[in-house]
């Protein structure tokens, strides 16, 4: 019997969640992982859409901050095309920075958004940012 009301616990909430997507549309960015470079720290990240038409182009700006604190760096990454329902691995290299001094990023806005039948805003308005490591992306 409890694995009964467990199972039937699962495919309801499942298909909240699902439901709750399909509601509110959205872009997801997670920061995957960081590995040390020949010249700098290897970000990825993890992006996907849940707009029916994906995306065509997002750049962020993104903000490193330093285990301070302190603004390391502001820059653009360019996560090209998203397309729908299917997640997108992007990997950007900062030069000059040891993976071990990042203490958590921020994507400060989007410079470019294009998305067919949607507002330049829709990147921005329906991202979701989470970091799958101890270097928070905030958002």
């Amino acid at each position: 019997m409890r694995i009964v009301l467990s199972l039937m616990c699962w495919v309801v909430c499942a298909g909240l969640a699902i439901a709750q997507e399909a509601e509110n549309p959205g872009l997801g960015v997670e920061l995957n992982t960081l590995a040390d470079a020949a010249d700098g720290c290897q970000l990825t990240f993890v992006a996907t859409t849940s707009y029916e038409n994906g995306v065509d182009k997002a750049v962020f700006e993104t903000v490193l901050f330093a285990k301070d604190g302190a603004v390391n760096r502001l820059t653009l990454f360019d996560f090209g095309a998203i397309p729908a329902g299917r997640p997108r691995v992007r990997q950007f290299v900062i030069p000059e920075l040891a993976c071990a001094d990042l203490g958590q990023i921020l994507i400060n806005g989007v410079n470019t958004c294009e998305a067919p039948g949607m507002e330049a805003t829709a990147c921005a308005a329906g991202l979701k940012v989470t970091s799958r490591i101890n270097v928070a992306l905030i958002g």
